[in-house]
């Protein structure tokens, strides 16, 4: 991760400018929160997003991450001006800069915890390296998805290689190339969503699945999505005896113990996360 858990260690002290983030039954949601700039991404928001999601990822505590937005827009994607700028925006941030290149897209898949998108809105450009990152996307019926880059002389770069591992080549390709704008249900036949609520359920719909996820074994969870990471950078001889290992690493943990002296008696397992 970007942060150390070091540097994370006093995540509670920390004022954020343009997030809005809230711990509690074992879930860390993330609130976009620069609605009057449509929640565009500048470097301010990008590192306390950095910062949030490696506290989640070293803390045991949080099982799941939800991540949603306030205003008329989930995020407009990057704000060119603030990259381009001269001179640094003033920010009340006390987010430490970070040691190196933040990534989004590599931040989402090192957080080894599910991570809901909570869509409510349109979703544009470099919007979709938080939805693509996420382990499930969560949208209104309403919502809609675009990358209009073309149409500004860019090519949404970054947002193309999130793509390719969620849908085939040709259907990204064709998405960068054309700029269309996505119904949700389009979206959810694609693949880039998961989940379509219904108009005024979307809280309801995010719930259900949030504690459906939180039933199961979060350690069960975390080492999974971890051998799902590790596994890119792992030969093809040589992903079996990873997995077997991992297998051995999920067997020590609390929570297999837990889960297999449950279920015998049948009764429900009371998860720690360790």
């Amino acid at each position: 991760m970007i942060y150390s858990k070091e540097e994370t260690g006093n995540f509670s002290a920390q004022s954020f400018a343009h997030l809005v983030v809230d711990e509690k039954d074992n879930i860390l949601t993330i609130t976009l929160n620069r609605p009057e700039k449509k929640n565009a991404l500048n470097p301010v928001m990008i590192n306390e997003i950095a910062y949030s999601l490696s506290y989640a990822h070293f803390n045991n505590d949080i099982w799941l991450v939800k991540i949603q937005s306030s205003g008329s827009v989930f995020c407009a994607g990057a704000d060119l001006k603030s990259f381009s700028a001269a001179e640094e925006e003033p920010t009340v941030s006390t987010i430490p800069k970070p040691k190196s290149e933040v990534l989004i897209g590599e931040l989402f898949t090192q957080l080894h915890k599910p991570c809901i998108a909570r869509v409510h809105a349109a979703v544009y450009a470099g919007g979709f390296l938080i939805i693509c990152g996420c382990t499930q996307v969560v949208a209104s019926e309403d919502a809609t998805f675009c990358l209009p880059e073309v149409k500004r002389g860019l090519w949404p770069m970054q947002v193309m290689q999130s793509l390719l591992g969620i849908i085939p080549p040709r259907k990204a390709l064709d998405l960068c190339m054309r700029g269309n704008t996505l119904s949700c249900r389009e979206a959810l036949d694609l693949g880039i969503v998961t989940t379509m609520a219904p108009a005024g359920r979307l809280d309801e719909t995010v719930e259900a699945l949030v504690q459906e996820i939180k039933a199961n074994s979060p350690s069960a969870i975390r080492f999974g999505l971890k051998a799902y990471d590790e596994l890119r950078s792992i030969s093809e001889q040589d992903k079996h005896k990873y997995l077997k290992k991992m297998l051995y690493e999920v067997l020590k943990t609390k929570d297999a113990g837990e889960g297999i002296a449950a279920f015998k008696p049948k009764r429900k397992p009371k998860w720690t996360g360790n």
